[in-house]
């Protein structure tokens, strides 16, 4: 049992401290786990012999429920409003569209039965939930608004499709007398509408029971994980897609803002970088490396035909009456990252007696690995070429809660003083321009890890830390002036615009004192009618913008409601 103990320790603690190589390297982390597992295994130097494809199966949906749950919580409401629909189409056309396509091309290439092949498409035809949290949000890039909720909720929702395609494909494979297209049909319904129904409901109660049970700080976050464990079970035991309705109860208690949440978030980070760091070295034990590498050959065709033709095929026609802009879709096309999911799924052909399902299991794994090291790894990279990054945006270094109740609090917010800022040499107390409506006041200063008297002569210096009490929406403002430089202002010149103008102004004014030339009627109306007008988008977010002749005209920030409050005016140079 000891042994047992040190073994699970070591693991852990060696992918833990090899995520800061991953990082260093631009390696996606969870490949960092991955190759921990595969080193320790029976053909790395380990040794260690693990090929229990029940238990990895069952550690694999435990960890995916987390990782969904964490997911869910994390997400806005106002992103999932802003791209519903778009993000449904994905999860159920996409899925489809993508296993199809694959599905054709895979039994062809590989001279397979249809049915083993349009298989091994479903097996690898989602995004994974888990990867798409964990890359996109430690990738150090910016993404407009609108690309990054609908990779986010389209890996989250897409589960039900995928399993519903593999199972109903197993069952014709193993069982083609029970075959049917209406039980079929009737089993993706139920996976969806128990998802949904269960997941709403047991999200509703959790909020409820966060709100009203006073417990210890770390026990609402061991009350939200049962709680989303018992969603995930029961919605299973139905007939439903589990994986939907943890995603869906996490979604609810995270937009329910409260004391308990706060402690939640903290806790809930741990435990899904925990629940993602077992899953990958359980499974890279798992593996055999001489096997993968001997269908390695074929899962890099498999994986570039899923990357540069399904996938984007999927999405183009998924998309083409939405608000999305030739180069989101490309992006999102080329985001279609695979994780745990296809190899969670790979297991169940080898779990239910599949034959040659080892050929299954071996291509998701080399298709995981190679989506997870050529996209994972040009999640920047890619976001630049296409223009979907945005302008660093001006934060805090940290963010403390304090709670007056249960339901209103205060931010104590910090922020570091970047050399060549507006904040360097001036007094905490006076970074703010005397013109502003709220008075700033510095209630702490900290210089190399101690605290810091305030006198009427302090001034603030390269590195410091001052501690605020803001208002919500004074918080990014005063970050501005602690974090703009030159540099950074000029990146904002250069995406935003020079100059900034009221939505409400008259498109004519403007053209009259650039030169501009409108089409007909277009004087009459206000810029913000003449970007709606012109724009892709009918609901706009930051970054969004319009061609006025050599002109631009880009959405520079949105009010509360997500309207349109400020537009950038690009000039030619």
């Amino acid at each position: 049992m000891n042994s047992l103990f040190l073994l699970g320790g070591v693991l852990l603690f060696v992918s833990v401290v090899a995520t800061t190589l991953s990082a260093r390297f631009g390696m996606p982390l969870l490949l960092g786990f991955l190759a921990v597992g595969i080193l320790a295994g029976e053909q790395g130097i380990g040794h260690i012999r693990f090929d229990s494809f029940p238990l990895a199966n069952v550690i694999g949906q435990l960890a995916l429920a987390v990782i969904l749950l964490d997911g869910g919580l994390r997400t806005s409401m106002s992103s999932i409003r802003l791209v519903l629909k778009p993000a449904a189409v994905m999860a159920t056309w996409g899925v489809f569209a993508t296993v199809v396509l694959l599905g054709i091309f895979t039994t062809f290439y590989l001279g397979l039965d249809w049915k083993f092949g349009v298989l091994m498409a479903a097996i690898v035809g989602s995004t994974d939930a888990g990867a798409v949290f964990s890359l996109l949000r430690n990738s150090g890039v910016r993404l407009n608004e609108r690309v990054q909720a609908t990779l986010e909720i389209e890996s989250g929702a897409n589960d039900p499709m995928a399993i519903f395609l593999v199972t109903a494909l197993i069952t014709m494979i193993m069982q083609p007398e029970q075959s049917g297209v209406f039980a079929f049909l009737w089993m993706l319904i139920l996976q969806i509408f128990f998802g949904l129904l269960i997941g709403w409901l047991g999200g509703r109660i959790l909020a409820k029971l966060v709100r009203r049970l006073n417990l210890a700080d770390g026990l609402y976050a061991l009350m939200i994980v049962s709680g989303g464990l018992i969603v995930f079970a029961s919605t299973n035991m139905l007939g439903g897609s589990g994986f939907l309705a943890v995603y869906l109860a996490g979604v609810i208690v995270g937009n329910k803002h409260s004391l308990a949440t706060e402690h939640v978030l903290r806790v809930m980070d741990g435990l899904a970088w925990l629940a993602q760091a077992t899953l990958f070295v359980v499974l890279g034990l798992l593996v055999t490396p001489s096997d993968v590498l001997a269908n390695g050959a074929d899962a890099v065709v498999i994986a570039a035909f899923l990357m540069l033709v399904a996938r984007p095929i999927a999405v183009f026609t998924g998309l083409w009456k939405g608000d999305y802009s030739r180069r989101e879709k490309i992006y999102i096309s080329w985001l279609g990252l695979r994780g745990a999911v296809p190899i969670t799924l790979a297991m169940m052909p080898l779990v239910m007696g599949v034959p040659n399902s080892n050929l299954l299991f071996n291509v998701a794994f080399a298709v995981v690995v190679l989506s997870l090291l050529i996209q994972g790894t040009t999640i920047p990279v890619m976001a630049h070429r296409l223009k979907v990054a945005m302008p660093p945006k001006p934060e805090p270094v940290d963010v403390q809660d304090i709670w007056l109740s249960e339901t209103e609090s205060v931010q104590l917010t910090a922020y570091r003083v970047v050399a060549e800022s507006e904040a360097e040499g001036v007094h905490p107390d006076k970074v703010a321009p005397i013109s502003s409506s709220y008075e700033w006041r510095c209630f702490t200063l900290i210089r190399e890890g101690r605290k810091v008297e305030l006198h009427s002569d302090t001034v603030l210096r390269e590195n410091d830390t001052a501690w605020y009490i803001l208002p919500p929406d004074q918080v990014d403002k005063m970050a501005q002036y602690f974090t703009e430089t030159g540099s950074t202002v000029r990146m904002n010149f250069d995406f935003f615009g020079e100059f900034v103008v009221d939505p409400g102004s008259r498109a004519g004014d403007l053209a009259q004192a650039y030169g501009l030339k409108l089409e007909a009627g277009e004087e009459s109306l206000s810029l913000l009618e003449l970007f709606e007008q012109r724009a892709e988008s009918k609901h706009p977010v930051e970054g969004d913008r319009i061609e006025i002749g050599d002109f631009g005209l880009v959405v520079k920030e949105l009010d509360g409601n997500g309207s349109v409050k400020w537009l950038g005016l690009k000039v030619p140079h």
